[in-house]
């Protein structure tokens, strides 16, 4: 029988109901949500098992949310904004003189947030060693031309959005601090939030290992293993980007520890539910005395700006983006319009939206096959949603 635990204010008893339809379904294994409004922990709770010799998913469990990181990071660069550090408007080689490399010197900041920068891989070949090294795989991006002409269309860069983003925050930064301690001081501890880019071995046992995996280019019909193969093949848009030309590929890549210990602030924060929630409410009202964004900066970061129905070029449908973050559209609907966030392959998600004084944060081991719209946290967020406009 599945155990849960948490809290939940009273009034918000839908939302853990629909948290533990989610494993009745047997669509869990193990998970934690939480919700936050107007500033308030108002659901906290987790459930299930962490690992295969069914040790209990709880408050201590740490999850690997993937590409949920990528808001981590626009976050960070958004402080950057606030402080005067850079401006969205600035090329990137304002700040990167080296990234001016191969035409890019006209490249601007929004640019690189919204995936617009036709980085989405490197050019040739990396081992994953070369991927986990900071210094390398900056370089090598920075040494890259562009797979398109800069600002005319955008594509998903599923793991160098990360790099990018972070080294951009590296170079601004005046104490010149790692990307993952500048999270670590300006973003997690401030807010008693854990979340690390770049895990401590000492926290390693409380990570929950991933189970399954996104869909493959294996199909018993040929005509579906042709369009897989087309979408997710090795040398497809979407195949170079997720893997980074092959770096980041075999199974359980994301459950290793050298993968943990790097720094991947495009797709290896390890973190739980409730510290995510935390940081996203934080970035649209005040949390324990901190606010990380205000409400200019909100406004800012959250506005579309990839054209209208424009096709991702690595992903091939529509998505949406802002400075850094996912915007509600689509691909990734989170609470509606004005939310904004990111999903993580497989299932797991984090946003705000203003409006309703919303944040929530879901994290779980059973991956589903998708990158974005999960139907476990969707359940989450429109009971959560549903509360907010009843109160309305």
């Amino acid at each position: 029988m599945t155990s849960f635990g948490g809290f939940v204010a009273p009034g918000w008893e839908t939302v853990d109901a629909a948290f533990q339809r989610n494993f009745t379904a047997g669509e869990e294994v193990g998970a934690s949500a939480a919700v936050y409004h107007r500033g308030v922990k108002v659901v906290d709770v987790w459930g299930g098992t962490s690992d295969s010799e069914g040790a209990p998913y709880d408050d201590a469990t740490l999850q690997l949310v993937f590409s949920t990181t990528k808001g981590i990071t626009a976050i960070a660069v958004a402080i950057c904004r606030q402080r005067g550090l850079l401006n969205y408007t600035d090329t990137v080689a304002t700040h990167w003189p080296e990234f001016a490399a191969k035409g890019k010197q006209n490249a601007t900041v929004a640019q690189l947030l919204s995936h617009q920068c036709g980085l989405f891989s490197v050019q040739g070949e990396i081992s994953l060693a070369e991927a986990l090294d900071w210094e390398t795989v900056t370089a090598r991006l920075a040494d890259t031309a562009p797979e398109w002409p800069i600002g005319t269309t955008h594509g998903y860069h599923a793991l160098t959005f990360g790099w990018l983003a972070g080294e951009l925050v590296r170079r601004v930064d005046p104490a010149q601090r790692g990307f993952g301690q500048f999270v670590a001081e300006e973003i997690t501890g401030p807010l008693a939030a854990e979340l690390w880019i770049g895990l401590p071995e000492a926290l390693e046992p409380r990570v929950s290992p991933l189970i399954g995996g996104l869909a493959t280019t294996e199909h018993e019909d040929p005509k579906i293993q042709a369009m897989l193969e087309q979408f997710l093949g090795p040398d497809s848009n979407a195949g170079r980007a997720l893997s980074l030309n092959g770096a980041f590929t075999g199974n359980g890549m994301f459950n290793r520890r050298e993968v943990h210990a790097a720094e991947i602030p495009a797709a290896n924060a390890i973190t739980n539910a409730a510290s995510l929630a935390k940081i996203y409410a934080a970035t649209i009202g005040e949390i324990d005395g901190v606010r990380l964004l205000n409400d200019d900066t909100v406004d800012v970061i959250r506005a579309t700006v990839t054209p209208p129905a424009e096709m991702d070029a690595c992903l091939m449908m529509e998505t949406t983006f802002g400075m850094g973050f996912m915007t509600s559209g689509p691909f990734s609907m989170f609470a509606g319009a004005g939310s904004f966030g990111h999903p993580g392959a497989g299932g797991s998600v984090a946003f705000a939206q203003p409006e309703r004084e919303l944040a929530v944060g879901y994290a779980m081991n059973r991956m589903a096959s998708n990158l974005a719209n999960d139907v476990r946290a969707q359940n989450l967020i429109d009971a959560a949603t549903a509360v907010i406009d009843h109160l309305e």
